[in-house]
């Protein structure tokens, strides 16, 4: 059962001089990272510009957005400390960031949250709190009413002109692309991407891309509305990245008026593409990071023209690679 949520009267949309500020708060501190050319497995001379975002010092592209909050509310987060929620790759950002910046951060992750993810927050310093999936962001704001400064995983302008610098990346790397490709969570990716790219080219498509057990996004803009499912449904898909229920108020109203589609893979297509971007690319690349790939790579989107995809993470479960990578898992 998937049930409406009521956005506010009035968001503020972010723009593109919000975006190139950030670009320059995050210079430095966050990798420009590389367009990769991954060739087609079955159509010979087609390749989809792969933009790296895996090759992060965390492993993601939410360094970002998460620099880009942090840096601008710095007095305040020294004094009271930081709280952020997340499955594992916003939650690694925060906790890295902290560490770099000598704060204090508390981590609300959900309980069905990869080990990993969990043991890499822990082990850059930050404390962890874990939570029924129910109140991942419950709590946070919780915490935030005792003094903490909250962080965000994707609602909200600072983090989106972050994840925007995304999109001024690549129009810079692939300045004659036709079509760009981006995973879909709570939206704050594909808003930053879709407005950085829209504003100043209204004729590249951004299609979003989701696993079709975690569909809400695709759901809510082929209806016009926002739509949340209930964590039974978004946890079912191994794109643990991309397990949120609903949009974010701010990424919804940028994706509604930016964003020209929104697609769906299914778990099989996920995992193919994560062994083709390990071969066939030479990227690590966990589920949520590979939707895009599976939609090029299973012609779910046209491959005709000149296309890039955001690879969004590479912070995979060691025993899922193996899997993944294991012979007999060929496309």
């Amino acid at each position: 059962m998937s049930t409406e949520t009521t956005p506010p009267t009035a968001v503020p949309l972010v723009g593109l001089d919000d975006i190139r500020a950030a670009a320059d708060r995050i210079a430095g501190v966050v990798l420009r990272t590389p367009v990769v050319a991954l060739p087609h497995p079955t159509r010979p001379g087609k390749v989809l510009h792969c933009k790296a975002e895996s090759l992060q010092p965390t492993g993601a592209f939410k360094l970002r957005g998460a620099y880009n909050t942090i840096a601008q509310v710095l007095d305040q987060a020294r004094a009271n400390g930081i709280v952020a929620q997340s499955s594992g790759n916003h939650a690694r950002a925060v906790a890295w960031l902290a560490r770099r910046l000598g704060l204090h951060a508390v981590i609300v992750m959900p309980d069905a949250a990869p080990a990993t993810k969990v043991a890499a927050v822990r082990a850059l310093g930050a404390e962890v709190e874990l939570v029924p999936a129910a109140r991942r962001d419950i709590r946070p704001l919780e915490l935030a009413a005792e003094g903490y400064v909250h962080v965000p995983p994707y609602d909200d302008p600072r983090i989106i002109a972050g994840q925007g610098t995304v999109g001024l990346e690549l129009l810079e790397q692939v300045p004659d692309v036709d079509v760009v490709l981006v995973p879909v969570s709570g939206g704050g990716l594909i808003s930053g991407v879709a407005t950085a790219i829209k504003l100043q080219r209204p004729d590249i498509r951004v299609i979003g891309i989701e696993p079709e057990l975690a569909a809400d996004a695709a759901e809510s803009l082929r209806e016009g509305r926002r739509i949340t499912w209930e964590p039974e449904r978004t946890y079912r898909t191994v794109a643990d990245g991309l397990r949120t229920t609903a949009l974010g108020v701010h990424p919804w109203e940028h994706i509604r008026r930016y964003v020209d589609e929104i697609v769906t893979v299914t778990e099989a297509q996920i995992l193919t593409a994560m062994r083709h971007l390990a071969i066939e690319g030479r990227l690590v690349v966990e589920p949520a990071g590979a939707v895009a790939v599976a939609a090029w790579m299973h012609e779910v989107v046209p491959v005709g023209a000149r296309t890039a995809a955001v690879v969004s993470g590479g912070s995979v479960d060691p025993a899922l690679l193996a899997t993944v990578l294991a012979p007999g898992r060929e496309a």
